[in-house]
């Protein structure tokens, strides 16, 4: 089993396991961690996954793993790959289960101090128009026929129905759709499961959060995200819901069978793979482009839901409730894009799991104002502790295929946690430190303890020493809402 000591120390944040190390890797693993955060991994499969992982067909550069990183499915999360095209491979456990799992942030200008009597009310109503839970069916309800509609078109169909601002597709990853997506590629199983889930959070890890904008790191930047101190925000994370899951589960079967016919020889079979030109390649990138434009349209109907609730809490009473729109980011998707590789421009397919894009200043996919800074980078941290806006850098778009973390990062299972943590204490502490806590379970609530994840902070420090992301501000919570 592979170890520290099996890793080449390049700085206090920086580790290679080089290509001899195994000699089935095509390509190293670098990896942005410090020891304690490797120790922290030392007893899960994380390590040797990277190492795994890195033995793909079609792999260019290097595979990158996050400082969040811990033991996935195939991947370990908080792995980027890239994939040459069109011969190189495309892996749904490169992508994950959960489909363009993502975070988006809108802010406001509303102080916390003016809204600190009304957060129990705003908490109850965000819980009542944001449904979430194992299953729990969406606000939206669509016809099989308009499913398809919100599978091609992503947020641009909540555009249409009302449902999204002038200004948050402009600020939404890929404008909140995939081109290439083909519902027609989306098993029955798949559809029956999304079709009645639209604009619903879910369970796990997702949530939707009220933060206060703590402190500001980069004064410039923060403007032109719109972020001010001491004002309050709104994280919605969540992703493709049963659709998504479905999709993944759909294609890790089929591609059991493609695997063989290509004759591809892999370590671990959660590594199922397809030639992103064959057509069971192309199968799944067009079915996962539709989960993933699920997924945009999800959170664009939860947005619209929280605006509802701050509406009815705030307006009247309070000026500056009104909420924009920061950013939105997948961390769980692949794509192709347009990397240096070996000195030369070429499109490769970046396989990002449990990392979020990070592309640096100049960017001409960012929206103009946010162009002269780089792309808002969204790690949200573990119910009760904070979250971090950081902002993509130049660094990061020739070290690590222009990506950066996506969070905390587990240390602990779920099973654990809910052994050795009480959800009803976990709400009484959180509550006593002024978090108004919303949540469907008290089990569901010990499974996303604090404690079951790694310091967020230092794992934001990480990435800004490597110099892959830089920070702008810091969140601290004020309302959870939970699954």
């Amino acid at each position: 089993m592979i170890g520290i000591s099996d890793l080449t120390q390049v700085s206090e944040y920086e580790w290679l396991i080089p290509r001899s190390y195994r000699s089935d890797m095509r390509v190293p693993v670098r990896l942005f961690a410090t020891r304690e955060m490797l120790e922290q991994i030392a007893d899960d499969r994380s390590l040797e996954q990277a190492v795994n992982t890195a033995t793909l067909p079609g792999l260019v550069g290097e595979v990158v793993v996050m400082p969040d990183m811990h033991q996935g499915y195939g991947f370990p999360i908080g792995t980027v790959a890239a994939t040459e095209t069109p011969h190189g491979v495309i892996s749904p456990g490169g992508v994950g289960y959960d489909i363009n799992c993502g975070v988006r942030l809108l802010a406001s200008s509303l102080e916390l101090e003016a809204a600190r009597p009304h957060l129990d009310q705003l908490a109850t109503l965000i819980n009542r128009y944001c449904p979430s839970g194992v299953g729990e069916e969406g606000v939206v309800r669509v016809s099989v026929t308009e499913l398809e509609q919100v599978l091609r078109e992503g947020a641009r169909w909540a555009r249409k129905k009302g449902f999204a601002e002038e200004n948050d597709l402009a600020r939404t990853e890929e404008g909140g759709c995939l081109e290439g997506a083909q519902p027609e590629k989306v098993s029955e199983r798949a559809k029956q499961r999304g079709r009645e889930q639209i604009g619903s959070v879910g369970a796990g890890n997702h949530f939707v959060e009220v933060d206060v904008v703590e402190r500001i790191f980069d004064e410039k930047t923060a403007q032109a995200f719109g972020l001010q101190e001491g004002c309050l925000v709104v994280q919605i994370h969540c992703g493709s819901r049963g659709l998504g899951h479905q999709v993944c589960t759909d294609y890790v079967q089929e591609f059991q069978g493609a695997v063989k016919r290509y004759g591809i020889h892999l370590p671990d079979r959660e590594l199922v793979c397809a030639p992103l030109d064959s057509p069971e390649g192309q199968s799944y990138l067009g079915a996962m482009r539709a989960a993933a434009n699920f997924a945009f349209a999800n959170r664009q109907i939860l947005a619209h839901s929280v605006r509802r609730a701050f509406e009815e809490t705030f307006a009247g009473k309070l000026k500056g409730w009104e909420l924009h729109q920061v950013y939105d980011i997948c961390h769980n998707i692949a794509k192709i894009e347009t990397h240096e590789v070996e000195g030369q421009r070429k499109k490769v397919c970046v396989h990002r799991k449990g990392a979020t894009r990070a592309f640096g200043p100049g960017t001409p996919e960012l929206p103009p104002e946010y162009r002269p800074f780089g792309q808002p980078v969204l790690v949200p941290g573990s119910m009760g502790t904070s979250s971090w806006v950081l902002v993509g850098t130049e660094d990061a778009m020739k070290r690590s295929w222009g990506s950066s973390c996506h969070g905390a990062g587990r240390v602990m299972s779920r099973a654990k946690a809910k052994h050795e943590v009480r959800g009803e204490a976990l709400r009484n502490e959180l509550e006593g430190r002024g978090i108004h806590v919303r949540a469907g379970s008290m089990s569901g609530l010990a499974e996303e303890a604090p404690q079951a994840y790694k310091n967020v902070d230092r794992v934001a420090e990480t990435v800004s020493a490597a110099g892959i992301a830089r920070q702008v501000a810091l969140l601290r919570p004020v309302a959870v809402i939970k699954g």
